[in-house]
């Protein structure tokens, strides 16, 4: 059993990504109570989707007012660097509650000595990872378009008087001389790919911390089935049942907790990803139908950048979708697993204890988007006919 080896596996992506942006919540790595000191990689990527991605393409998009196709390339641009800062600052403020459910994270994996347990653990880390990697895959491929459109814009704005930046805002300064232009060009490049890396980060983060969640209520289920056989089977006492029956209660609540403080650290951040998800859809959907109906002419990169976001955008909202989903669903079957185990071979006061069991989980688990919306695969369905509802009004509008 190596510990090390099975968190890395779980958590590999997502630790080694979250390292470079200086959110990682590491649980070896005592804190200091009461102070939250940002690190200097998350101050530098913080300021750089700030003040050269979000406020010039806000500032961009009010002189813009009026056409509709440059303001919507403006908001959806901005919207993505706002979903950006959102989750890193969140990330990084509730660092501390985070690295308590790291801890524990660690400590699950530790003392799982059961083979059982441990092929449950690792088969939704495993299915964890998969949707990960589809996620990183296919974010990899978003930046690798962006990368080469911006490159070949470069190639071919270089030695013009207006030089052609990742994003054309207004800068307080002449972005058009050298060095400035130079500069400029990078860092907004960066804050593109760091916007995209943050993005996917967080959302792996917060589906393998749910997924784990699962794992333990599965194992936990299995746990009270197997104590309700064994005194069925007179194999332990009425007191060791009653022993094992608090125990399974102390770490359903412990579970709870858990899981409720997930909810706690990113809700609000949630609910301004699924709202701006929703747009993004939209916008970006939009800006392919005027390229289309309008027969643009635009590079391969830039078609392959504007499909590759697209569906990377529906791929971190499946993602937070499955993983709400898949919550409800483990969170509710404690209930069912102390209704449907064999409680009737038991003595009725020993099957009472189980009251315990189906009265905690007589409310399911739930991630939220701000408390007022929930996650789940019904809410992915309704968040694409949301955005395609908005479309269809872009549309219209712009035949006007």
């Amino acid at each position: 059993m190596n510990v090390n080896k099975d968190l890395s596996y779980a958590f590999a992506l997502c630790r080694q990504f979250s390292r470079m942006l200086g959110i990682w919540p590491d649980p070896r790595i005592p804190s200091i109570s009461g102070l939250r000191v940002p690190s200097i990689r998350f101050i530098i990527i913080a300021c750089i989707v700030s003040f050269y991605i979000m406020v010039p393409h806000f500032t961009t998009m009010i002189r813009a007012w009026g056409n509709v196709s440059r303001m919507v390339e403006c908001v959806a641009s901005a919207n993505y660097s706002v979903m950006t800062l959102s989750k890193l600052f969140a990330t990084w403020y509730y660092s501390e509650t985070l690295r308590t459910l790291m801890i524990s994270v660690l400590a699950d994996w530790m003392n799982s000595t059961n083979h059982h347990e441990r092929n449950t653990m690792q088969k939704l880390a495993r299915y964890g990872r998969y949707l990960s990697t589809r996620l990183y895959v296919l974010t990899a491929m978003t930046l690798s378009s962006f990368l080469c459109f911006n490159f070949l814009k470069l190639y071919r704005t270089y030695h013009l008087p207006k030089r052609g930046l990742v994003y054309e805002l207004i800068f307080p300064y002449n972005v058009n001389k050298s060095p400035s232009y130079e500069i400029t060009f990078v860092i907004q490049l960066c804050g593109g790919i760091y916007a995209g890396i943050a993005n996917c980060t967080v959302d792996s983060f917060i589906a393998m911390l749910l997924l784990h969640v699962c794992a333990q209520l599965i194992n936990l289920r299995m746990t009270l089935n197997k104590l309700v056989d064994e005194l069925a089977n007179k194999s332990i006492s009425s007191t060791q049942f009653k022993e094992g029956i608090a125990t399974v209660t102390l770490r359903h609540g412990h579970l709870i907790r858990n899981a409720k403080a997930i909810d706690n650290c990113f809700s609000a951040v949630l609910l301004v990803h699924m709202l701006f998800a929703t747009f993004q859809l939209c916008f970006q959907t939009f800006r392919l139908y005027t390229i289309i109906t309008e027969h643009k002419e635009v590079s391969v990169f830039q078609m392959a950048f504007l499909l590759t976001y697209v569906i990377a955008v529906l791929m971190g909202l499946h993602i937070n979708c499955y993983s709400g989903q898949r919550l409800i669903t483990e969170s509710s079957n404690m209930a069912y697993g102390a209704y449907e185990c064999k409680w009737y071979n038991i003595p009725a006061k020993d099957a009472k204890n189980l009251i315990l069991i189906a009265h905690g989980s007589s409310i399911p688990l739930r991630l939220t988007a701000g408390k007022f919306g929930v996650f789940s695969m019904e809410t992915l369905g309704a968040t694409v006919k949301t955005s395609m509802g908005y479309l269809s009004m872009l549309v219209t509008i712009k035949e006007k």
